[in-house]
This record gives C-alpha cells, structure tokens and sequence, in this order.
C-alpha cells in the first residue's frame, strides 16, 4: 500500500493523453542529432513524527538523446548528495541508458529503461515492469521511478496499430523500508531473497496497443516477478528468552493479463484498466498474494477551470479464505505458550501481508480524487491528491504549490499526510513518509 503515496502524488495536472504515446513516438522518429537538456535542484523533505529531516539533498541531472541515421541514444544521469533518514550519501544513478535501432515502423533498444503501461492516471495495474524506490521523497513522485535493463522492441504495424515487446533478463525489486517501520521491540528485516539469475526467472511482456480515431485500447500480458513483493518469517530465535524475529523480503512469481482503455466523450475522458493476476503456491507461502482482478474506473473533467480526476480503484481475491486465529490450548503449559507465540507471529505476519495486497478481505474498494488549478496566467500550479479505502479505512492528502519563476527556475512547496487504523499499512508508514517538502530546481 506505500505504492499510493507515489501514485496520487503524481496523478494531478498531467493526465495521460488519449494519443500520447504514438504522438511521441512520431516526434522521436526525426532526424534530429543530439539534444542536452537537464537540471539542478536543492530538495527538503521532513518535520515527520520519526524524522526532522527525511531526505535533504542537491542533485545534478544530465539527459542526453542522439537520433541520427535510425540510431538511437537516450541517458538520463543523476549525481547525488545528501541525508536520507538520518543516512549520509553520494550517489551516481543510471537512472536511463539505453541505445539501439530507430525508425518510422520499427525500434528495437536495450539498456536500463523506464516503461509505463496503462492508460488510468497514477494508478496502473497493467503495469508491472517499472520498480519503484518508495523511499526517495520529493516533490515529485515520479523521481521514485527506477529503469530494469530489458530489451525492448516495437514494431507499428500501421499508423494506429503497434505492438510491444519486452525482455528483462535480471530482476530489479522496488524499495521500500521495513526497517524503518516500528512494528516491536526484537523485529528486523534481512535483504531481498532475490531470485536465480537465470533464463527461467527472466520477466517476458507483450502488449497491443490501438490508437483508433475517438478511442485508445491495449491488451497485454506479464510473466515474471514482481517488483512489488511480500515478506517471510525467516526464523524466531527464543535464546534470550524473548522472540527475536526475523523477516526476509521474497519476491514471487506471477502472469498478468491486462486492458485498458481512453475514451473522450464531449469534454469528459473515460479511463478504464483491468488486471487478472495469476500466482502459484500462495496457499503455502505468506509473501504470494491470491490470484486477483484489479480495476480502476476514472473519469476526467474541467469544472471552472479544475482539472478533476475521481478515480475508483476495485480488487476482488479468488480463492479467500479467513486466517485462522491461533489457540492457546495450555496456558499454564510453558511450551504450549511458546507455539502459541509462533503461530500468533505467523499470522500476524501473513495478516500484514495480505494488508500489503489488498486482501485483508475478498473483496476491495478504494477512492482516488485529484484536483489541479493552474493561476496567474500559468505562473502558479496548486495541486491536491485524496485517497481514502473503504475497506482498510486508511487515507492519505497530498498538496503542491508550483512557481513558476520563469522558464528556467521553479520552486514547489507542500505536504503529505497519510494514516489509518492501528496496525495498518498507513499506521506504519504514516510516521515515516508523512512531512513537509519543498524544492528549487533549475533547468536548462
């Protein structure tokens, strides 16, 4: 559930265009040699219950693209330094770079890419390639974005048809920080039990996509690991007479069929997207979710000059079934304590599990709204981003104002507030990502 921190911030003001994507793939095919571009900013995220100071730091970006002769080239460089919960850090990031074949009908590249699929705004269940670092707090929440290194290839097979090809050889998992969670005294979570690097765990994807006159649709399907993943009780060490717990981050293996679909009816814009995730083994496993549908139903409209977007966001579980609540069968019996204790550790784990997943309940129903308003001739940009689950009974409220010094230099300051029930994703989280921001960024 950390996933929608990132995905209403990002939603408002920027909404998908019908068309978008051949549109840019039509302006990417000229002839037009090398472009530099990029930007400098200071950023401040913090004032949180845990934290005074969540992320603080200064950043250089570079991004390159070459297009000449059907080659292609595209990087994105981001240089680094500062403070990242209570951590000092200076960091290279590839955050893109990736090469290879470009033209009017056919593109075929390799190298760390970013790819999004889905047509509903923020919230995409057909998308399951792009890792996110769920902890790297700005003003923006598309920083958060990662690139997997992947092959990809696309071929037009007419101006309003083209179909989608992609394969990651090498696992790339999202961040997010169990650690930082206060979940108990004598709780902590190892490294991510990252899967074989091999043919079998590679991730193949494969999409349709049709952009008709008055309507966009696709059609995809995912087999591979997901980048968003559950955890493990690895052990429960007894020797100091308390239980010390120890959790381990374990992917899982899936398929998804996904559609979408974009259709414009007056001023009004219908976004629709589906997915049938399809897992193995959860019955046995804590970290793999149920075989599940998720949609998203959105609407897009301008009322007196508010771009809004009210989103519902549905998952139904297969296969649901109650935890069963443990028994202490003896409590004067100092063993039969101690398999109580395993077994109520076991089920609270696999409760924050199916929490994470959305599948706490067979059935799950969420709202999404977002509002943005552009002021003084464009000058100013105040956004604002609701989400409420009527089945967890957790929120979040996201706010931005954007300056607009001039063409080159903007300045964004806001706040981000997330909570929910005692024991909840949002109860957990809240303390760590809720703060302030507030962003200066130079481009050129």
């Amino acid at each position: 559930m950390l996933i929608i921190l990132s995905l209403i911030a990002g939603t408002a003001g920027r909404g998908q265009g019908l068309f978008e994507s051949a549109q840019t793939d039509l302006d990417k095919s000229a002839n037009k040699g090398i472009e530099l571009n990029g930007f400098a900013r200071g950023s401040a995220y913090g004032a949180g219950e845990l934290f005074d100071y969540s992320s603080v730091f200064g950043e250089f970006c570079l991004q390159t693209e070459f297009n000449k002769a059907n080659a292609y080239l595209y990087s994105d460089l981001r240089f680094r330094g500062g403070v990242n919960f209570d951590d000092h850090y200076t960091e290279f990031q590839l955050k893109e770079l990736y090469a290879g074949y470009k033209s009017a009908g056919f593109d075929l590249f390799l190298g760390n890419q970013i790819i999004t699929w889905g047509r509903s705004d923020g919230f995409n269940p057909t998308n399951n390639i792009t890792p996110n670092d769920y902890f790297f707090l700005t003003s923006d929440m598309d920083d958060q974005k990662l690139s997997n290194f992947m092959l990809r290839m696309k071929y037009r097979i007419n101006p309003v048809i083209d179909i989608e090809l992609i394969a990651i050889p090498v696992y790339s998992p999202s961040n997010y920080r169990f650690d930082l969670f206060d979940m108990g005294e004598g709780v902590s979570f190892g490294d991510v039990n990252m899967p074989e690097i091999s043919f079998g765990n590679a991730s193949l994807a494969t999409r349709l996509n049709f952009e008709l006159p008055g309507i966009g649709f696709s059609v995809s399907w995912f087999r591979g690991y997901d980048p968003f993943y559950g955890f493990n009780v690895k052990s429960i060490d007894w020797s100091t007479g308390e239980p010390v717990i120890t959790n381990t981050a374990s992917p899982y293996l899936k398929n998804t069929i996904g559609f979408d679909f974009a259709l414009p009816v007056k001023s009004w814009i219908l976004r629709t997207e589906a997915a049938y995730n399809i897992s193995r083994d959860y019955e046995q496993n804590m970290h793999i979710p149920n075989p599940g549908i998720t949609c998203v139903i959105g609407v897009e409209h301008a009322f007196w000059g508010i771009t809004t977007i009210l989103q519902y966001i549905g998952r139904f579980t297969f296969d649901f079934t109650e935890l069963p609540l443990p028994v202490l069968t003896d409590s004067l019996d100092p063993l039969a304590q101690m398999q109580f204790t395993n077994e109520m550790i076991e089920y609270e784990s696999a409760l924050f599990n199916r929490k994470m997943f959305y599948q706490q309940e067979e059935s799950n129903h969420a709202f999404a709204l977002v509002l943005s308003k552009d002021l003084a001739y464009d000058s100013w940009n105040i956004e604002m981003g609701g989400y409420y689950n009527l089945t967890s009974e957790e929120f979040l409220i996201r706010l931005r104002l954007t300056w607009k010094i001039n063409d080159a230099l903007a300045a964004s300051v806001g706040e981000s507030f997330m909570s929910g029930p005692d024991k909840s994703v949002f109860d957990y989280s809240g303390p760590v990502l809720n703060g302030v921001f507030l962003e200066l960024k130079t481009s050129f």
